[in-house]
C-alpha cells in the first residue's frame, strides 16, 4: 500500500448553511456532486479532482442516521490539530479574509519559502493556507 494524496477531510458541523458559507465564501471552494447519503452534508471541491475536497455532514452530534452510517465519534476532533490546503495569491487571500471579517495568524516558513495564514472553521476546526514564495 502505498498513500499518494488526502482525499477529502470531513467536518460533523451543527449549522451546516454557517460551515458551507465559510468553505465557499471564505475560502473559494464550490460545492460538487455528493451522493445521496440519509443525512444532510454538503461536499466542497478545490479543483475538477475529488481529491482534496471537504466534507460537510450536518445534523447533531446524536444524529440516528450519521451514526448508523459513519458510528458515533467521540473526542476525535479533539485530536485533529489542522487542516492545511495549498493556496495562491498571497494579498487576494488576506483581503478575502478581512472582507469577511475572519481573524488569522501569519507566520513564514523560511527554509521551505511558505507563507502560512491560520484560522478556524465556524465548528473549531483550525485551517492553514499555506502560499509559496517561490511561485
Amino acid at each position: 500500500m502505498a498513500i499518494r494524496r488526502l482525499a477529502h477531510y470531513s467536518v460533523r458541523t451543527c449549522d451546516l448553511a454557517a460551515a458551507r458559507r465559510f468553505y465557499e465564501e471564505v475560502l473559494g471552494l464550490r460545492a460538487g456532486p455528493r451522493p445521496p447519503f440519509p443525512f444532510p452534508g454538503c461536499w466542497l471541491y478545490a479543483g475538477d479532482e475529488p481529491f482534496g475536497t471537504v466534507h460537510l455532514i450536518g445534523g447533531e452530534r446524536d444524529d440516528a442516521a450519521v451514526a448508523a452510517y459513519l458510528g458515533r465519534r467521540v473526542g476525535g476532533a479533539a485530536r485533529l490539530d489542522h487542516v492545511a490546503f495549498d493556496a495562491s495569491d498571497w494579498p487576494a487571500a488576506r483581503a478575502r479574509l478581512a472582507a469577511h471579517g475572519i481573524d488569522y495568524d501569519e507566520r513564514r516558513v523560511p527554509l521551505l519559502g511558505q507563507r502560512q495564514i491560520f484560522l478556524t472553521d465556524p465548528d473549531g476546526v483550525p485551517v492553514e493556507l499555506t502560499f509559496s514564495e517561490r511561485a
